[in-house]
């Protein structure tokens, strides 16, 4: 008993350090990510490891849902926070990055895991589509600010709609490694591969998502005034949306993770103006950050105990590298239009943080199906994670700081200025 109180005291010191940190340390280039995994490291060094009753790989299950329940959270928040309405032009970019450099992300992934890592054809598609996706949890530095404050420039903006939809759109290249693993037992997988995981699930998921937000947002905004959702002014109702949407997703077979962010954006639609967005976008910005802090806490507290590195070796770290230094940046630069300003092109093809997104998927898919050299997969995605939750958090402060002064205080986001792109050229446009 004495051992459980003095646990629940270090969780309350660890949960208010993620409350102090950001403010004591604003001015430094260091995130809340990168303090919560040195308190990991430093946890599991003492006898109040927080993973020490999961051994190996045996908990993926808890593992799958942690991670499943902070993205779904994460995602509406970053939905709530988008104040551009969803348009071909106006959203431009984020279409190049979805269409483009994921699709050649993976490929470039998969092709680097046959050859470096020495996988086959399933578990080299699986880590591909795993680090494909951009983490909304994680990329908070690099994200617009809460509903009309007025930081939706060109950059924080495309990380951000990038983030909050390609975690759901990496789901059936996930599906895709599965159904190859199976394949021997499934004749005609790739048939109910391209019906069931590509079309039937990704409108499941819009379709859904759209209607649980507007129907959400006619009953908080557009009922008589003692029934709407709104004059109750509790954040948590934004919890509800979320999971609200992700259920009836997933009950219907559909991308649950796409639901929630087109629920979100649906939601804004009804009453894009209201100050209750942003008291929703609070409480599932708190919610995300205090999950993100036990997650992450106990992944350095499994980097520490050697739990996800076991198979580390030189090729992994050569396919680290070439994942995060080579393949996000380059398919991102050549995917979007040359007229963009060199800086924020730039900014825009660095930093694709990876996170508890690669995570999730590598639970959720070993769970489904058998593939090979399963802890090269997750020593992969464990140290690509890491690196890139150093790397990233060390450099994209100043970075941001650095973009912000060449822009001046007229920054695109603050008059609607959007890159809207045509047929032909690209251009400077405002946003109707």
């Amino acid at each position: 008993m004495e051992r459980y109180h003095i646990a629940l005291g270090l969780f309350g010191i660890v949960v208010l350090l993620t409350a102090w940190i950001p403010m004591a340390f604003r001015r430094l280039p260091l995130s809340l990510p990168i303090f919560c995994i040195a308190i990991g490291i430093l946890a599991g060094q003492s006898i109040f490891n927080p993973i020490s009753q999961l051994t190996g790989f045996d908990s993926r299950l808890v593992i799958e849902r942690m991670t499943e329940f902070t993205l779904i959270v994460a995602l509406m928040g970053a939905g709530l926070k988008i104040d551009r309405r969803l348009g071909l032009l106006s959203w431009a970019l984020t279409w190049r990055l979805l269409g483009i450099a994921m699709p050649v992300g993976i490929a470039l992934m998969a092709v680097g895991a046959h050859w470096m890592l020495g996988l086959g054809a399933a578990s080299a598609i699986l880590l591909a589509a795993s680090l494909a996706p951009t983490d909304p949890v994680l990329a908070s530095d690099v994200q617009v600010g809460p509903p009309q404050t007025g930081t939706e420039d060109e950059v924080r903006f495309t990380l951000t709609s990038e983030a909050g939809l390609n975690d759901g759109l990496s789901f059936p290249f996930v599906y895709l490694a599965i159904a190859i693993a199976l394949a021997p037992d499934e004749p005609d997988w790739f048939t109910n591969w391209l019906l069931i995981d590509v079309l039937w699930r990704l409108l499941a998921g819009i379709v859904t998502g759209w209607l649980v937000g507007k129907v959400l947002g006619f009953a908080t905004f557009r009922l008589p005034k003692s029934a709407a959702l709104v004059r109750t002014g509790d954040g948590f109702v934004a919890l509800g949306i979320t999971c609200l949407a992700y259920s009836l997703t997933e009950l219907a077979h559909g991308y649950g993770f796409v639901a929630v962010f087109v629920a979100a954006l649906s939601f804004r639609t009804v009453e894009r103006h209201h100050e209750f967005h942003k008291e929703l976008h609070d409480f599932s910005e708190q919610i995300e950050r205090l999950l993100m802090m036990v997650l992450l806490v106990c992944f350095g507290a499994a980097v520490r105990v050697g739990q996800l590195i076991d198979e580390l070796d030189w090729r992994l770290v050569a396919f680290a590298l070439f994942v995060i230094l080579v393949v996000r940046p380059a398919s991102a630069w050549v995917s979007l239009p040359s007229s963009l300003p060199k800086g924020e092109r730039a900014a825009i093809s660095v930093f694709g943080i990876r996170g508890l997104g690669s995570i999730y998927y590598l639970a959720f898919a070993t769970g489904m199906a058998n593939f090979e050299e399963l802890g090269v997969l997750w020593s992969a995605v464990a140290l690509i994670v890491l690196i890139s939750i150093v790397m990233h958090g060390l450099t994209v402060t100043p970075a941001m700081r650095s973009l912000d002064r060449r822009r001046g205080s007229n920054r695109p986001g603050d008059e609607g200025e959007v890159w809207q792109s045509d047929s032909t050229n690209t251009r400077r446009s405002k946003n109707g």
